[in-house]
């Protein structure tokens, strides 16, 4: 067949990035190519997010705007929307989005070959056979996913109706993913899933091989030991923090010390109608714990504000236990009413104008708190993976993220242009910081 060529558009987080990636694998195997601009694409994969309605909002506005672009456009290029919102809302979206010409939920993403073909009148005898796909990840920082889906069925969220009842990936697809990764080049191996604390507890009889985070984390470990290069995990829940995986996490000098645990609130009544566990005094002991046991630890979390029903009281106690806390980073979010969850009919609903001011209220204190965060590394000395070369008005700088920073999420290090190439680790020491920025110099050897 001619070798036709796809535009990846790829909204919302990090799984939805190693997903794209997959597929883009999938298809590279199959020889088709890829582009960067719609107008040299014979078809554009839109790998969707659905996590909350306003993700939803941006990933139709999004396919709608490329629609336009190319109705426009010298070329045809027919758009597959792939991911959360297929998974979501699969039934009515043919009606809604003529535009789409075809969709594809996240757990029919293997087969993304056979879709394209049809879109596109490719005709095989045979699909491809692809025992095992490599990753094509070019850059320094590779994400790769241990789980998919949620059991928690917390009451905000729709991560289990979109993605499914909980399962753990095969220690052994993992391992091997890793190390074709690090050949590649690759310096951070990021281990995500929705709740990869509990990797693992779904396998069922004997297995070979590691058992549990903590084990599949030391099998990574051993890996990547060759090398240099960084393991980091995320996406922890509370009670997911053993006390194997913190000596795992304090004893593995591979693994780094930055621990990411959404607590979403504190008020043990709060936290029960979201259908979580936990209260104050034991987050308390579970940071103090941690603190205790992992000398230096970074940790980030996340804070869900105006869920229905809480009160003026239970949000400023959220804020006292953030501020007691001191959190290095938390992600603040808006309660959103989304369909089909059981927060969406609860009484209580709280305004919004309300909701806006306790929002910007804990945004401004996360804030205060990271700036600070940020600021007290000025004057160390650490290394620093180089992410890339950015371009400004004042010429070009090389951008990197030290071990305290999660690639994407937690600010960067800025430093002079050098010889240094992308992927390599180099010694800086911090001589500046703005908000959850770094500005840093290189120490020579």
């Amino acid at each position: 067949m001619a070798h036709a060529s796809i535009l990846y558009i790829t909204l919302g987080c990090a799984k939805n990035e190693v997903d794209t990636d997959r597929m883009r694998s999938l298809l590279n195997a199959a020889g088709y190519g890829e582009v960067d601009s719609a107008e040299d694409a014979d078809a554009v994969i839109i790998n969707t997010c659905s996590f909350l309605a306003s993700a939803t909002s941006e990933s139709i506005e999004t396919t709608l705007q490329l629609a336009e672009e190319v109705a426009d456009g010298v070329r045809q290029a027919p758009i597959v929307m792939c991911g959360c919102v297929p998974s979501r809302y699969g039934d009515e979206l043919p009606a809604e989005l003529p535009e789409v010409a075809a969709f594809v939920r996240a757990d029919q993403e293997d087969g993304i070959v056979a879709v394209i073909d049809e879109v596109l009148g490719v005709e095989r005898e045979v699909l491809p056979f692809i025992p095992t796909v490599k990753r094509t990840v070019e850059s320094a920082v590779a994400y790769v996913k241990i789980s998919d889906g949620c059991d928690r069925y917390c009451s905000f969220c729709a991560i289990p109706y979109i993605r499914g009842r909980y399962h753990s990936r095969s220690a052994e697809s993992i391992l091997a993913e890793v190390r074709d990764l690090v050949a590649g080049g690759v310096r951070e191996i990021v281990l995500i899933g929705q709740d990869t604390g509990i990797w693992g507890t779904d396998f069922k009889g004997e297995v070979a091989g590691p058992r549990n985070l903590a084990e599949l984390i030391s099998a990574v470990a051993e890996a990547v030991r060759p090398e240099h290069v960084w393991v980091r995990v995320l996406y922890l829940q509370p009670e997911g923090m053993t006390d194997e995986l913190i000596a795992v996490i304090r004893d593995t000098p591979e693994v780094l010390p930055y621990i990411d645990i959404p607590v979403q609130h504190c008020n043990a009544r709060v936290l029960k109608a979201m259908h979580r566990s936990g209260s104050t005094e034991e987050l308390r002991e579970l940071f103090a714990k941690l603190r205790s046991e992992i000398p230096n630890m970074v940790i980030r979390t996340t804070s869900l504000v105006g869920f229905p029903s809480e009160t003026d009281e239970e949000a400023a106690e959220m804020l006292a236990f953030m501020d007691e806390q001191g959190f290095d980073y938390t992600s603040v979010f808006p309660y959103s009413q989304e369909d089909g969850t059981r927060a969406a009919k609860m009484d209580g609903q709280v305004d919004e104008d309300i909701k806006l001011e306790r929002t910007q209220a804990a945004m401004d204190l996360a804030e205060s708190l990271g700036f600070a965060a940020t600021a007290a590394h000025v004057g160390e000395v650490a290394e620093v993976i180089v992410d890339g070369i950015e371009e400004s008005n004042e010429g070009a700088e090389l951008i990197g993220h030290a071990w305290f920073q999660a690639p994407d999420s937690d600010g960067a290090v800025h430093l002079d242009v050098s010889e240094a190439r992308v992927g390599d680790i180099l010694k800086v020491r911090f001589t500046d910081s703005f908000c959850y920025e770094l500005i840093g110099e290189v120490v020579k050897e």
